[in-house]
């Protein structure tokens, strides 16, 4: 075979190789990647991880999210469910699922419904954001924007500082919004809560572009609260353009009283402290004597 045509079977080959290995790599299209990470921790228990787990099937089952997931720029979106607690204790609880129309939304749903959730020690938001942030590399999908949407009962008390996971991600162009959960009732919880959670997640967890807060100060609103965060988050909207994106959403009537979290009273617990968990957390550890 004369040499021209030998070089020019090659070159096809290599042409139908690379174009075969560029389709393999080819990623989906999306308006929005979005993890959604839910506090597993020992302060949740049983019957409020369910009520999360409802709370969010209810949503996508719900014409307000669907439409603001179908009337997108591309009418489609790439969506994960993340349980979490600890360093090294998070699960996927529903892996990375397109939605594109009513059907696949409720298939989403019906997802969030197969098995228990589990419970799991320590809150290592940090550890949350850090997984979260690689769940997006490789997933088949390639949005407009990608968005960790964390929601948490307590502040971070284990793994690196939560600022310094916030900052990672945010640097790889991920958006961080909160969902602080201000449900525990007096004498309630473990101790680790504060009474400003909502400032703590404003201050100290959520970053990037259009990164809001929206606190949950009962059970009862977590549903409403839920589509009203999604639809958001969907929509790429901002909560108001005339306040702070990162203040927009505030807890409106004042948090429940947190009995052991008042007892650390050289500790500061209006929310600016970032490391005012690993502080609470690290007392309490040599009070019980804790290894």
């Amino acid at each position: 075979m004369p040499l021209a045509a030998a070089s020019g079977l090659r070159s096809i080959f290599l042409g139908l190789f690379l174009g075969f290995a560029s389709s393999a790599h080819a990623q989906e299209v999306v308006d929005l990647e979005l993890v959604l990470a839910i506090d597993a921790s020992w302060s949740m228990d049983f019957e409020e991880q369910l009520i999360q787990r409802d709370g969010y099937a209810s949503a996508f089952r719900s014409d307000e999210v669907i439409e603001a997931i179908v009337y997108g720029g591309y009418g489609r979106v790439a969506v994960t469910f993340v349980e979490w607690a600890g360093m090294g204790s998070q699960q996927v609880v529903v892996p990375w699922t397109l939605i594109d129309s009513q059907e696949a939304s409720f298939a989403f749903a019906e997802a969030l419904a197969e098995g228990a959730p589990r419970h799991f020690r320590r809150t290592s938001i940090s550890g949350a954001i850090d997984f979260a942030a690689a769940l997006f590399e490789d997933n088949g999908f390639e949005g407009l924007r990608r968005v960790i949407d964390i929601s948490g009962d307590g502040p971070n008390n284990q793994g690196i500082p939560v600022t310094q996971a916030r900052d990672a991600a945010v640097a790889r162009g991920i958006t961080i919004n909160g969902l602080p959960l201000m449900t525990n009732s007096p004498g309630q919880g473990l101790g680790y809560a504060i009474p400003n959670l909502d400032t703590y997640f404003a201050e100290c967890v959520i970053g990037g572009g259009q990164a809001f807060v929206i606190p949950v100060l009962s059970w009862a609103e977590f549903p409403v609260a839920i589509r009203r965060k999604l639809v958001l988050e969907l929509a790429g909207a901002m909560p108001g353009d005339d306040v702070d994106p990162i203040h927009a959403l505030r807890a409106s009537a004042e948090a429940p009283t947190l009995h052991l979290a008042q007892a650390e009273d050289d500790f500061d617990l209006s929310g600016s402290d970032c490391m005012v968990g690993e502080k609470i957390w690290e007392r309490r550890r040599n009070i019980w004597n804790i290894p």
